[in-house]
C-alpha cells in the first residue's frame, strides 16, 4: 500500500502526474522538451501504518516552518495492490508537512507488527523481506517545481524524515558527509566484481520476457537471485533496467499523454525517464534496498545553453540510493541508450558511467530540485550549474580534464581563443564548430572551415586554437577516441565561443584531417616523434625550404602531400623530395609563394605492399619569402627513393658520402661515392634536367661512373647552373630491366659551363678507371697526357690519325701521350685477355673550342 502526497493547485483541484516529457541524455541533436500542459507532483511511499502514525505526530508542532500558506486542500491517494484507491481532503490552511519522529514516539517495530495483519491475501507474502520503517521512510519520490508553471508555485522543500541515513534538522542529508565519500572505484573490489551479476541479470531478463513476466516485484527477486548483498542487488535491478526498458521516444515527443503503470512499462519495454526512476524506487523496495526518486533538471534533448533554466520546469528524474553506507547517484534512463532526433529512434547504448556516478561528475549534467541531493561539500547555484561546459560521460570515462576555459561560453582575445584538454592517456582528437544564426539561434547545418582552428594533439592532451573567419556565436564541440581502438570517436565536450571582432591574417589552409602535428595514432603506426612540434606554425627560412623527418619505430613508406591557396598539382609535386630510410622518414620541402602550407604525411608499413596509406601527422609551414623562381623548385621526375633509404640498402649499397638527398654543388662539380657488397649488381647512373637552352652534348656526357671492386664513384659535372637529378638503378643478371635504386637532386650556382665527360661504351666497366684527362673535349693540335686503368687488359691504346700504344706502370696504369693532330674524335681501346679483339672503352671530342664553345 502506498500513499501519493500532492500539493493543491489554485483551481483546488489534485494535481495530476504526466510522466512523457521528461529529459533524455545529451547524445544527439537536441530539442526544447518544454510543455507548458506538463504536470508532474512528488509522491511519498511508505506503509500507510507508518504515514498514519506519523500524521499524529504532526498536530500543529511545525506549522512555522511551512512554506506555502496559500494551499487550501490535501489529496491523499491510498492506492491499493488491487489499483483501487480513496482520496481524503483536508482543509487544512498550511501544507502537509512529515517531520522526523523522535524517541519518544511510537517504535518502527510496534507500527509494523500493527500494520502487518491488516495486509491483504493478494499483497506479497509475509515470508518475504518486509522494508524497515528507515527504509520505507527514503523510498518516496521528490517532485518539485514541475508541476505547474513558477507563477502558479511556490518552491517546496522536501519532505523531512530521519531516518539512519539522515541527520535530523536536514532533509536526506547523507549519513557520510561529503567531504567524508568513499570514492566510487573503492566501492568496488575489482573491475570485473559484476560480470556474473550482469551476465545472469541480463540472461534472466531474456527468460522472463519470454515467460511474459511483467510484473517489477517477480523480475526484482528473478534478477536478483544469488546475489550476496545490497550492492550487487542493486547492480542486477540497473542491469535489468537499462537492457529491457527503452526510452520511448514518443512518450517524449508528446505523441503519447497516456500515463502507463509499471507492468505496462515493462510489458512495452518502453518508458520515460520517470518510468525508469520509479521502477528502480518499486524494485529496490520490494528488495529492502532505500531508493528515492529525485527531480530536476539536465543538460539532456531540449537543453539549450543560451536559454536559462530559470523560467522552465525541472526537465528530468533520476534515483538516489543508499549503499555502502552513503547516498549514491544513478540515471537509467541515460545508461540504456541515447535518442537520434534526426531519425526520431531510440539506439540502445549502454552506458555504465551513470551507475553510481561520482557527484562531482553527475552535478555537471543533473541540477536536482533540492540541493541536498548534489551530495556535494559545498552545493553549486543554478548559474553555476548553467555555466559549467557541457561534458558527457565519455569526458570522465577517458580522464579527461577541460583546463581552458572553465566556463561554458568563451570569448575570443584578438580573434582568437584557446581550448585545451589534458588526458590521462593516448587518445584521437577532433572538434565540430558551428556558426549560429545571428537571427534566429539555431545552428547552421554546415561546419565551418576546417581553416578556422589548429588542433594539436600529444600523449598528455589536446589544443584546440580557434579563430574564427567572421564575428559571431559558435558552437565548438570535442570528439575523442581511445588511442588505436576502431569505431566513431565519441562526443565528450561542448562550449560556446563569442567572437565580437576577427582580426585580419593570412588565410590558413584547410585541413581535412583536422589534427596539426603527429597524428593521435602515429605510435600504432611505427611513428614515434618528429623533429618539429605541431602546435605552432612552422618559419620556413628566406630560400623557401624546410625539412620534417619523423623517427620510426619500423620500416615505413611514406608519401606526401603539399596545399597552398595558390599552388597547383603539378608545381606542388615539384616541392616535396622524400627519403625513405629504415629508421626515419625526411621530407624536403620547398615554399614557393608567401603564405601558409599544410604539409601532410600518410605512411604504411614497407612490407604491407599495397596496403592503405594513413595520415601519420600534418605541419603548418608559413613562408614569409616573396617567392621563388620554378627552375630552383625539385625536378618533376622525382620518385619516392630520394637519397640513401631502404632501396639501396637492400642492394647492398652503404657507406654513401651524401647521406641526405640534396647535394649542392657551387663549383658545378660533385663526387657522390658508395660502397657495393654485392659483386654481380651493375650499376648505371641517369643525369635529368630541365633546360632552357639546347646543351651542346647530352646530358649523359656530364656524369660518369667509376666501379672498382667495391667502391663506386659517381662524378657529375653540371653544364650550367641549375637544378638536376641523378638517378641510380641497379640490376642483377638475369634480370634484363634496371630498377630505381635513389635519385640525388644536384644544385649547382656555377654559372661557368661544365666541361663533359668522355663517351663511354659497354666495354667500360668494373676495374675501369681514368686518371686523366677527365675532360671529354679536346683541342685540336694538341698533346694530350693519357693515364688509365684498365682490369685485365692485355693492351691499352688511343686510336686517332694514328694509334698510340700506352704502356703500364709498376703501378699497373696504363699512361702515354698522344697527339690529337685534326682528328675530329680519339679513341680510347683495350684488348682483354677474354678476346684478342679490341673494344672501345670511350672517345674524346676534338673541337676548337673557342669557335664552338
Amino acid at each position: 500500500m502506498s500513499f501519493t502526497t500532492a500539493k493543491a493547485q489554485t483551481d483546488q483541484q489534485p494535481i495530476t502526474t504526466k510522466d512523457s516529457n521528461r529529459g533524455r541524455q545529451p547524445e544527439e541533436t537536441t530539442t526544447d522538451s518544454n510543455n507548458d500542459t506538463q504536470k508532474q507532483n512528488f509522491d511519498l511511499k511508505v506503509e500507510n501504518g507508518v504515514v498514519k502514525n506519523k500524521l499524529q505526530n504532526v498536530s500543529g508542532s511545525h506549522e512555522n516552518s511551512m512554506r506555502d500558506e496559500n494551499s487550501s486542500k490535501v489529496c491523499l491517494i491510498n492506492k491499493s495492490h488491487r489499483g483501487g484507491s480513496q482520496s481524503v481532503e483536508q482543509n487544512d490552511p498550511k501544507p502537509l508537512t512529515i517531520v522526523p519522529i523522535q524517541e519518544n514516539a511510537v517504535s518502527h517495530k510496534v507500527l509494523l507488527e500493527n500494520y502487518e495483519g491488516k495486509l491483504c491475501e493478494e499483497q506479497r507474502p509475509s515470508t518475504k523481506r518486509q522494508l524497515s520503517a528507515e527504509s520505507a521512510a527514503k523510498s518516496v519520490s521528490v517532485r518539485k517545481r514541475s508541476t505547474v508553471k513558477k507563477s502558479q508555485e511556490e518552491i517546496v522543500k522536501p519532505l523531512s524524515v530521519a531516518s539512519p541515513g539522515t541527520q535530523s534538522g536536514r532533509p536526506y542529508l547523507p549519513a557520510v558527509s561529503s567531504s567524508q565519500r568513499k570514492p566510487r572505484k573503492l566501492l568496488f573490489s575489482s573491475s570485473d566484481i559484476f560480470n556474473k551479476v550482469d551476465t545472469f541479470s541480463i540472461k534472466k531478463g531474456k527468460e522472463l520476457r519470454e515467460l511474459e513476466v511483467f510484473d517489477a516485484q517477480k523480475i526484482a527477486c528473478a534478477v536478483t537471485e544469488g546475489s550476496r548483498n545490497d550492492l550487487e542487488k542493486l547492480r542486477a535491478i540497473w542491469i535489468w533496467l537499462c537492457h529491457n526498458i527503452e526510452y520511448d521516444l514518443e512518450g517524449y515527443l508528446g505523441i503519447s499523454q497516456k500515463i502507463c503503470s509499471s507492468d505496462e512499462v515493462i510489458r512495452k519495454g518502453k518508458g520515460v525517464c520517470s518510468g525508469y526512476s520509479s521502477l528502480c524506487v518499486e524494485m529496490c523496495r520490494e528488495l529492502g534496498i532505500e531508493c528515492v526518486e529525485v527531480g530536476g533538471y539536465s543538460k539532456g534533448i531540449g537543453y539549450q545553453a543560451r536559454h536559462s533554466l530559470a523560467e522552465k520546469r525541472s526537465d528530468h528524474e533520476w534515483n538516489a540510493v543508499f549503499v555502502g553506507g552513503q547516498w549514491w547517484l544513478l540515471d537509467a534512463c541515460w545508461a540504456a541508450g541515447t535518442v537520434d532526433m534526426k531519425s526520431k529512434t531510440f539506439i540502445k547504448r549502454y552506458d555504465d558511467f551513470y551507475f553510481l556516478t561520482e557527484p562531482s561528475e553527475f552535478i555537471n549534467s543533473h541540477f536536482p530540485d533540492d540541493e541536498t541531493w548534489q551530495l556535494l561539500t559545498t552545493s553549486i547555484s543554478m548559474e553555476e550549474f548553467e555555466k559549467r561546459p557541457l561534458k558527457t560521460s565519455a569526458f570522465y570515462q577517458f580522464g579527461l580534464t577541460l583546463t581552458q576555459p572553465a566556463q561554458y561560453k568563451t570569448f575570443t582575445d584578438d580573434g582568437e581563443a584557446i581550448v585545451s584538454v589534458r588526458s590521462s592517456r593516448p587518445l584521437t582528437f577532433s572538434y565540430e564548430m558551428r556558426q549560429q544564426d545571428p537571427e534566429t539561434g539555431t545552428l547552421k547545418q554546415e561546419e565551418v572551415d576546417s581553416s578556422c582552428g589548429l588542433l594539436s594533439v600529444t600523449q598528455h592532451g589536446m589544443k584546440l586554437r580557434l579563430l574564427p573567419s567572421e564575428p559571431g556565436a559558435y558552437e565548438v564541440k570535442l570528439f575523442a577516441r581511445r588511442e588505436g581502438e576502431p569505431g566513431v570517436l565519441r562526443w565528450v565536450c561542448s562550449l560556446e565561443l563569442e567572437c565580437p571582432s576577427i582580426q585580419k591574417r593570412q588565410a590558413l589552409p584547410d585541413n581535412p584531417y583536422l589534427n596539426w602535428g603527429l597524428a593521435a595514432g602515429s605510435s600504432a603506426l611505427g611513428v614515434k616523434g618528429c623533429s618539429i612540434a605541431g602546435e605552432e606554425a612552422v618559419e620556413v627560412g628566406d630560400g623557401g625550404e624546410c625539412k620534417v623527418i619523423l623517427h620510426t619505430t619500423r620500416p615505413l613508406m611514406m608519401v606526401c602531400e603539399l596545399t597552398h591557396h595558390e599552388l597547383d598539382a603539378a608545381t606542388a609535386k615539384r616541392c616535396l623530395a622524400l627519403q625513405i630510410t629504415a629508421e626515419q622518414l625526411v621530407c624536403n620541402v620547398m615554399c614557393p609563394y608567401k603564405g601558409f602550407y599544410r604539409l601532410s604525411v600518410f605512411v604504411r608499413d614497407y612490407d604491407s605492399g599495397s596496403g592503405t596509406f594513413q595520415n601519420a601527422g600534418n605541419y603548418l609551414l608559413h613562408c614569409q619569402s616573396q617567392g621563388l623562381n620554378p627552375n630552383v623548385l625539385y625536378p618533376a621526375d622525382l620518385g619516392l627513393w630520394c637519397g640513401p633509404g631502404m632501396r639501396t640498402q637492400e642492394a647492398g649499397l652503404s657507406h654513401f658520402s651524401h647521406t641526405g638527398a640534396i647535394v649542392n654543388a657551387p663549383q658545378g662539380r660533385c663526387n657522390i661515392t658508395f660502397h657495393c657488397a654485392t659483386p654481380d649488381l651493375q650499376i648505371h647512373a641517369v643525369l635529368c634536367a630541365e633546360l632552357h637552352e639546347e646543351a651542346h652534348f647530352p646530358l649523359s656526357r656530364y656524369v660518369l661512373l667509376t666501379f672498382t671492386e667495391t667502391k663506386v664513384t659517381v662524378s657529375v659535372c653540371a653544364p650550367r647552373a641549375g637544378v638536376y637529378r641523378l638517378a641510380l638503378y641497379g640490376r642483377k643478371p638475369p634480370q634484363q630491366d634496371y630498377m630505381s635504386l635513389c635519385d640525388y637532386i644536384i644544385r649547382s650556382v656555377c654559372e661557368k659551363p661544365g666541361d663533359p665527360f668522355p663517351g663511354v661504351y659497354s666495354a667500360w666497366g668494373r676495374g675501369c678507371v681514368l686518371l686523366e684527362p677527365r675532360t671529354g673535349v679536346l683541342g685540336p693540335q694538341r698533346s694530350v697526357s693519357f693515364r688509365v686503368r684498365v682490369s685485365g687488359a692485355q693492351r691499352v691504346c688511343v686510336v686517332g690519325e694514328k694509334r698510340t700504344d700506352l704502356k703500364m706502370n709498376k703501378s699497373r696504369v696504363w699512361e702515354g701521350e698522344a697527339v690529337t693532330g685534326n682528328a675530329t674524335q680519339l679513341k680510347l681501346a683495350a684488348v682483354t685477355k677474354e678476346s684478342n679483339d679490341m673494344h672501345v672503352l670511350m672517345t674524346f671530342d676534338v673541337l676548337n673550342l673557342e669557335k664552338e664553345l
